[in-house]
This record gives C-alpha cells, sequence and structure tokens, in this order.
C-alpha cells in the first residue's frame, strides 16, 4: 500500500489511551477564551469579508473589520471582566499603532498576550523561509518591547508553511495553536527540539461558523453550551482543554454580543468548581510541568 505524505510532526494516538491526568485543583476541563486583536491594510491584502468585497479600496468591509477594535473588542472587555474570567489575546504586532490602548487595557486586567503575526492583512505560510523568520521575530520583538514577551503564536489566517513550527521555536516560542487536531495538548516535533500544540477550536470560532456557515449569533451561542454540556461531561474520564476563538468585528456587534454573554454565564453558573478558566499559556505551563 502506499503510504500517504506525512508531516512528522507527531504520531497517532487515540484520546482513549493516553495517560490520565488533572488540570489545577483537580479539574477535570479547562476552558480558555481565545480573543483576536486583528487590524487590516487599507485598500489591500486579506480579510474577513460581510458582504462580497467590490473594487478596492472596499470601504463596507474595511469599517465593518475596524468596529471590532473600536467598539467590539471594549464591548467583550467589558463582559469578560463582569464575569471575572481570563482571556488569551491573540495579538497582531501592528495593533499597538492602529488602535493604541486596545491590547494594553486587555493585559492590565492580566490577560494573556500571544503572538498573532504583524497584521491579518498577510498570511506568513506563503513566505519563503528568511522572511517569515523575519515576521515572526518583528512581531515577536514588538510585543516584547511592550512588555509582553509571547509565549505562543497563533499564525494570522493559521497560515504556516512547512517550516513554521521549526522557525517558532527556534525563535523561543513555547507553544502554537494553529493545529486544531486534537482536544488535548500535543507534543510536536521541530528540527531543534519539539513545541506543544494547544487545542484552538475551528468549530467553536466565530469566523467558520459566522462568515463561513453563515450561521448567527443564537446558533453561535447555542453551540458553545452544546460543547460545553458534552465535554464536562467527557473531562470526568479523561482531561480536556475547550477553546472558543472570539473576533471583536463578529461577537462584539449587540445582536451577537447577547448570545456570547448567555454562553459564557451558562458555562460559569454551570461548570462551578469543576472547571478551569484559563488562558492557553497557563495550559502550557501546567501540562510541561506533568512531564507526560
Amino acid at each position: 500500500m502506499p503510504v500517504l505524505p506525512h508531516h512528522g510532526r507527531y504520531a497517532y494516538s487515540a484520546i482513549t489511551d493516553r495517560p490520565d491526568f488533572t488540570w489545577p485543583d483537580g479539574r477535570r476541563l479547562a476552558v480558555y477564551l481565545g480573543m483576536n486583536l486583528e487590524c487590516f491594510a487599507f485598500g489591500e491584502g486579506h480579510g474577513a469579508e460581510l458582504a462580497p468585497g467590490g473594487p478596492q479600496p472596499d470601504v463596507l468591509n474595511y469599517a465593518w473589520r475596524d468596529y471590532g477594535n473600536r467598539v467590539g473588542a471594549w464591548r467583550m472587555l467589558e463582559l469578560f471582566d463582569r464575569l471575572q474570567v481570563p482571556c488569551t489575546v491573540l495579538a497582531n504586532s501592528h495593533l499597538y499603532l492602529e488602535a493604541p490602548g486596545l491590547i494594553e487595557a486587555y493585559a492590565a486586567r492580566g490577560d494573556e498576550i500571544a503572538g498573532h503575526g504583524r497584521t491579518n492583512a498577510e498570511r506568513q505560510g506563503t513566505l519563503p523561509e528568511s522572511e517569515e523568520r523575519a515576521l515572526i521575530a518583528e512581531a515577536t520583538e514588538t510585543l516584547t518591547n511592550h512588555g509582553h514577551r509571547p509565549k505562543g503564536w497563533l499564525g494570522p489566517w493559521i497560515s504556516q508553511s512547512a517550516v513554521t513550527p521549526d522557525l517558532l521555536q527556534e525563535a523561543g516560542y513555547e507553544y502554537l495553536l494553529d493545529w486544531c487536531h486534537d482536544d488535548q495538548p500535543v507534543w510536536m516535533q521541530t528540527r531543534a527540539g519539539r513545541i506543544l500544540a494547544i487545542p484552538y477550536p475551528q468549530e467553536l470560532n466565530d469566523i467558520p461558523q459566522i462568515v463561513g456557515r453563515k450561521r448567527e449569533g443564537a446558533e453561535f451561542g447555542d453551540m458553545i453550551c452544546d460543547a460545553f454540556d458534552v465535554m464536562l461531561e467527557e473531562s470526568a474520564r479523561r482531561p480536556l482543554v475547550m477553546g472558543i476563538a472570539l473576533h471583536g468585528y463578529l461577537m462584539g456587534h449587540p445582536h451577537r454580543f447577547k448570545h456570547l454573554a448567555r454562553a459564557l454565564a451558562y458555562i460559569a453558573e454551570t461548570g462551578g468548581d469543576r472547571v478551569w478558566w484559563t488562558t492557553a499559556g497557563a495550559i502550557n505551563d501546567h501540562y510541561r510541568g506533568l512531564q507526560l
């Protein structure tokens, strides 16, 4: 039988056959919010669309995305404060210039700041290795100079080249979020060591659901609650990670926001002390300490 091409980063492992462990305080379900704070070039580059874009400058879609930084992300920050839940901020480094004070406001409440490229108007996976290395270095330097040396990375548009995990590990990153292949952390091999893949959702992610599948806020909120019910019950048998990926220009709009608030309140009320509200960085730290 012909052998399929393989990435060589990790071997197959059934989740039912792995060593058991617990999260802090004996909790079994880790829940974290991946809050994407992104910026986009005007008149060029990539970007999610509310409606099919016309000729550049595509004012409709650019302004719709900009609403997330001007209004939506602040509305969501107030919700996270009210519920007293942390988040992992997935930060485009150019946002320090494009929306001054926004990343800083999340950092001030103790949220983790993770790398998310320079801007979501570009993809790193299409670049030559030297240019991709430079992109990672530039974004990392900017976040570090603002007081937040990132441990983790999510590629803009979940974009990776064949060497991205190698470049991230060599740049000092401890974990990445691009691979949505598991409900537990997974060690990935690189050419100079290993890096941890933390589960990042592509189903409980507002872009694939709302932009891609044309679902709306009420259904997305129900999906969060339904996934939580299943994972909380299953976590009695094995520890799990439940991530929720969010963008201010999607779930920060009022008609969707109310359903996000409902879903997060449901997790808080139903999960109680069985749930570890956390960040991707804290998951990385705890899992590394287990030495599995």
